[in-house]
């Protein structure tokens, strides 16, 4: 009689084995049962590192690498990033990035706060700075567009206030192979003004590699007393890596 209760529980218990032997949902939180978010990671090399069309590293190659944690939802996003640079005496910009992804109406909004600052610069104060980005972005089939919104209210080192306005537009020939272009307007409180552009291609190579081939040029080039090689003309070749 004392061994039915054993067979029992043993009957129970090797019922249940199959239930407890699948794998767990990495995806998924054990306890809540409820979708977990993601890291995504990315490193590159480029011949210039170009922002805003204007070279940070005075025209020499940079490496850059970045983490990204995405929400369940891929709503929000944080993480931080790195990058070579030659600016006010420093090598390396640091940044730290949050932000919102949204959709209304039928477009895709970007809406990020990030703050930046630079290793061992000259300067003692004033080598970091916030900026806040909002992108609207439309996709119809191959084809793309956005809008930039950039804003800062006291930049790195002497640099005061500045506004970036910017329309951009791809197209994806193929799984392969896409095509975009830029153009932005740039004000600034301390500097020039000035229209940048750019136009290029880029190439999928496999599923974690893609090569870049762009021209980056602005109207500032040369003109006294901005003639720096910062805002010359340029093709820039950049190969990234995400996983």
């Amino acid at each position: 009689m004392t061994l039915r209760p054993l067979a029992l529980a043993l009957l129970i218990s090797g019922a249940a084995l199959p239930a407890w032997a699948q794998e767990t949902d990495p995806s998924v939180d054990p306890v809540a049962q409820t979708p977990r978010g993601s890291w995504a990671f990315g490193a590159g090399v480029q011949s210039d590192n170009r922002s805003k069309q204007v070279s940070k590293s005075d025209g020499d190659a940079s490496v850059w690498a970045l983490a990204e944690y995405t929400s369940a939802d891929g709503a929000f996003y944080f993480g931080p990033a790195v990058e070579t640079v030659k600016s006010n005496g420093a090598e390396v910009e640091l940044s730290l990035i949050g932000g919102w992804r949204p959709q209304v109406a039928g477009f895709d909004l970007d809406l990020a706060v990030e703050h930046k600052w630079l290793v061992d610069a000259d300067m003692t104060d004033d080598a970091g700075a916030w900026e806040f980005t909002a992108d609207v972005i439309r996709s119809i089939g191959p084809v793309e567009g956005r809008l930039r919104l950039q804003h800062t209210p006291d930049g790195i080192g002497s640099t005061e206030a500045w506004t970036w306005y910017e329309a951009r537009a791809s197209w994806d020939q193929s799984p392969t192979l896409s095509w975009s272009a830029g153009i932005g307007q740039r004000e600034q409180e301390v500097g020039i003004d000035y229209t940048g552009w750019d136009v290029g291609a880029t190439w999928r190579l496999n599923d974690r590699l893609e090569l870049d081939g762009r021209w980056h040029d602005t109207d500032a080039d040369g003109v006294p007393p901005t003639a720096l090689e910062s805002y010359d003309s340029r093709f820039v070749i950049s190969l990234a890596s995400y996983f």
